[in-house]
């Protein structure tokens, strides 16, 4: 994220109207996704957030109008955290950490929680203090964030998609993974992962795209490969998705179980509130 940059939701750009309203000349509120919070200036009909940063009626108007968006400003420029290029991904605004959209689709559990708490409560699954942590997709980097509150001393941290690259060097809540703890690595797991030595992690964290968009990420062949980087006794923590029931009363996460077994892991156990299952080599 851009020295003085500003990250700001409808929330926001409301109650600085309801202040333009009233009168005020300050108002306090949070310009990083609720991370913390200032009190910047108000006057002439438009919030000051410093000399280059400022935002009048209108644009906060705009701004009010759209719920479902986060809105970047920096140098005096304002856009909306979003790209078009190959689908349509997006990060939405929650009380928290905000979720990344991908063609409509979520890309983390949010239902009852939000996306910072649901990926620390996956690494916790498996993260120890001292390990070395591969996360196979990164995506706005929450997990590998976690990895490292819970005491790993390196994560290796993998994204194949620029567009969430970018996104998440925007994001105020994924600013955590770009320090000297985590490698950063833009590439394909699937091919990357071939690359690493046998028996050099403690811990994975695999949290693929759904199937439809990553399916050689849910396929015996890749399981065999996060066998072989993991330690022995070493654990693996696979969110799957999609528990429904596909047929004969087995579901998805029992197939993707199985797999696992298959490809050399023991102790595969389902974490319902998680939709996946952790692994043991």
């Amino acid at each position: 994220m851009k020295k003085d940059s500003y990250c700001l939701t409808a929330v926001v750009a409301n109650q600085v109207l309801a202040a333009l309203d009233r009168g005020e000349v300050e108002i306090n509120i949070s310009s990083d996704l609720n991370l913390s919070r200032a009190t910047f200036s108000l006057g002439d009909d438009h919030l000051v957030l410093d000399s280059d940063n400022r935002l009048d009626r209108a644009a906060l108007q705009q701004m009010a109008d759209k719920e479902n968006r986060i809105f970047f400003l920096a140098e005096g420029r304002l856009e909306v955290l979003e790209n078009r290029d190959a689908g349509y991904a997006k990060l939405v605004p929650t009380d928290q950490a905000p979720l990344l959209e991908i063609s409509g689709v979520k890309m983390h559990i949010s239902k009852g929680t939000n996306p910072f708490v649901s990926a620390g409560q996956m690494a916790a699954q498996v993260v120890k203090k001292g390990n070395r942590v591969l996360d196979t997709c990164s995506g706005l980097g929450y997990a590998a964030t976690a990895a490292l509150q819970l005491g790993a001393r390196e994560v290796i941290s993998v994204e194949r998609s620029a567009t969430v690259i970018a996104l998440r060097q925007k994001n105020p809540w994924s600013q955590r993974i770009f320090g000297p703890d985590i490698q950063l690595v833009h590439g394909d797991i699937n091919g990357y992962i071939r690359e690493l030595a046998a028996e050099s992690f403690d811990a994975i964290i695999h949290d693929p795209p759904r199937l439809s968009l990553a399916g050689e990420l849910y396929g015996e062949s890749f399981y065999r490969e996060l066998f072989r980087v993991l330690k022995r006794r070493g654990s693996l923590f696979h969110y799957t998705g999609n528990p429904h029931v596909v047929r004969h009363g087995r579901s998805f996460v029992d197939h993707a179980a199985q797999r696992l077994k298959a490809a050399g892991f023991s102790k595969v156990d389902k974490v319902g509130e998680l939709m996946g299952v952790t692994a043991r080599k």
